[in-house]
Protein backbone atom coordinates (compact mmCIF):
# COMPACT_ATOMS: atom_id res chain seq x y z
CA UNK A 1 0.00 0.00 0.00
CA UNK A 2 3.30 2.32 0.58
CA UNK A 3 3.57 2.71 -3.12
CA UNK A 4 0.02 3.50 -3.89
CA UNK A 5 0.87 6.28 -1.14
CA UNK A 6 4.27 7.23 -3.19
CA UNK A 7 2.65 7.53 -6.25
CA UNK A 8 0.03 9.35 -5.28
CA UNK A 9 2.29 11.74 -3.43
CA UNK A 10 4.31 12.09 -6.93
CA UNK A 11 1.21 12.68 -8.73
CA UNK A 12 0.08 15.61 -5.89
CA UNK A 13 2.61 17.83 -6.38
CA UNK A 14 4.09 19.43 -10.24
CA UNK A 15 8.00 21.24 -10.70
CA UNK A 16 7.16 24.81 -12.42
CA UNK A 17 9.63 27.73 -12.88
CA UNK A 18 9.31 31.32 -11.70
CA UNK A 19 11.10 33.41 -13.58
CA UNK A 20 11.99 37.17 -13.16
CA UNK A 21 14.76 39.55 -14.89
CA UNK A 22 16.21 43.07 -14.50
CA UNK A 23 18.66 44.39 -16.59
CA UNK A 24 21.89 43.41 -14.63
CA UNK A 25 20.46 40.16 -13.27
CA UNK A 26 17.77 36.90 -14.09
CA UNK A 27 16.45 34.91 -11.97
CA UNK A 28 14.88 31.40 -13.02
CA UNK A 29 13.73 29.56 -9.51
CA UNK A 30 12.93 25.55 -9.64
CA UNK A 31 10.14 25.06 -7.31
CA UNK A 32 7.74 22.33 -6.85
CA UNK A 33 4.24 22.97 -5.69
CA UNK A 34 0.87 21.02 -4.89
CA UNK A 35 -1.11 20.14 -7.45
CA UNK A 36 -4.09 23.23 -8.09
CA UNK A 37 -1.50 25.88 -7.14
CA UNK A 38 -2.14 29.29 -9.44
CA UNK A 39 0.31 31.05 -10.62
CA UNK A 40 0.16 34.00 -7.99
CA UNK A 41 0.67 31.52 -5.43
CA UNK A 42 3.53 29.84 -6.71
CA UNK A 43 5.35 33.69 -6.73
CA UNK A 44 4.37 33.88 -3.32
CA UNK A 45 5.97 30.15 -2.52
CA UNK A 46 9.33 30.96 -4.35
CA UNK A 47 10.61 33.67 -2.22
CA UNK A 48 11.33 35.89 -5.15
CA UNK A 49 9.25 38.85 -3.70
CA UNK A 50 11.97 38.55 -0.78
CA UNK A 51 14.94 38.35 -3.45
CA UNK A 52 13.33 41.19 -5.23
CA UNK A 53 10.82 43.29 -3.09
CA UNK A 54 10.47 46.14 -5.31
CA UNK A 55 8.54 44.35 -7.57
CA UNK A 56 4.72 45.15 -6.73
CA UNK A 57 2.97 41.67 -6.84
CA UNK A 58 -0.40 43.70 -6.87
CA UNK A 59 0.43 45.78 -10.16
CA UNK A 60 2.84 43.07 -11.81
CA UNK A 61 1.77 41.06 -14.71
CA UNK A 62 2.67 37.59 -14.51
CA UNK A 63 2.42 34.80 -17.70
CA UNK A 64 3.12 31.40 -18.73
CA UNK A 65 5.80 31.23 -21.22
CA UNK A 66 5.60 34.97 -22.79
CA UNK A 67 1.63 34.64 -22.58
CA UNK A 68 0.06 37.42 -20.20
CA UNK A 69 -2.01 36.00 -17.84
CA UNK A 70 -5.61 37.76 -17.63
CA UNK A 71 -5.28 38.19 -21.59
CA UNK A 72 -7.34 37.24 -24.46
CA UNK A 73 -8.78 34.42 -22.71
CA UNK A 74 -6.37 33.73 -20.13
CA UNK A 75 -7.50 33.45 -16.46
CA UNK A 76 -6.42 35.61 -14.15
CA UNK A 77 -3.14 34.79 -12.03
CA UNK A 78 -4.97 34.40 -8.49
CA UNK A 79 -6.80 31.69 -11.14
CA UNK A 80 -4.72 29.72 -13.36
CA UNK A 81 -3.62 26.22 -12.19
CA UNK A 82 -0.60 25.67 -12.64
CA UNK A 83 0.03 22.56 -14.86
CA UNK A 84 4.17 20.48 -14.78
CA UNK A 85 6.40 22.44 -16.48
CA UNK A 86 4.73 25.80 -16.94
CA UNK A 87 7.37 28.52 -16.59
CA UNK A 88 5.67 31.58 -14.36
CA UNK A 89 7.10 34.97 -15.86
CA UNK A 90 6.84 38.34 -13.63
CA UNK A 91 7.20 41.46 -15.89
CA UNK A 92 8.36 44.67 -15.10
CA UNK A 93 6.63 47.38 -15.91
CA UNK A 94 6.97 49.17 -18.73
CA UNK A 95 9.33 52.42 -18.67
CA UNK A 96 8.28 54.11 -21.91
CA UNK A 97 5.26 53.05 -23.99
CA UNK A 98 6.05 51.52 -27.11
CA UNK A 99 4.20 53.89 -29.10
CA UNK A 100 6.70 56.68 -27.62
CA UNK A 101 9.92 55.25 -28.34
CA UNK A 102 8.66 54.74 -31.97
CA UNK A 103 7.67 58.54 -32.22
CA UNK A 104 11.06 59.74 -30.70
CA UNK A 105 12.70 57.65 -33.44
CA UNK A 106 10.77 59.08 -36.04
CA UNK A 107 11.51 62.32 -34.79
CA UNK A 108 15.26 61.83 -34.62
CA UNK A 109 15.31 60.20 -38.36
CA UNK A 110 13.56 62.96 -39.62
CA UNK A 111 16.07 65.71 -37.64
CA UNK A 112 18.90 63.95 -39.62
CA UNK A 113 17.09 63.79 -42.87
CA UNK A 114 16.60 67.53 -43.07
CA UNK A 115 20.38 68.02 -41.15
CA UNK A 116 21.74 66.11 -44.26
CA UNK A 117 19.34 67.62 -46.72
CA UNK A 118 20.85 71.10 -45.98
Amino acid sequence: MSMGKAVGNIDSSINIEVAYAIPETQVLLDITVPLGTTAMQAVEQSGVLQQFPEIDIATSKLGIFARVLGTQGTPEPNMYELREGDRVEIYRPLILDPKEIRRRRAETARKKKDASES
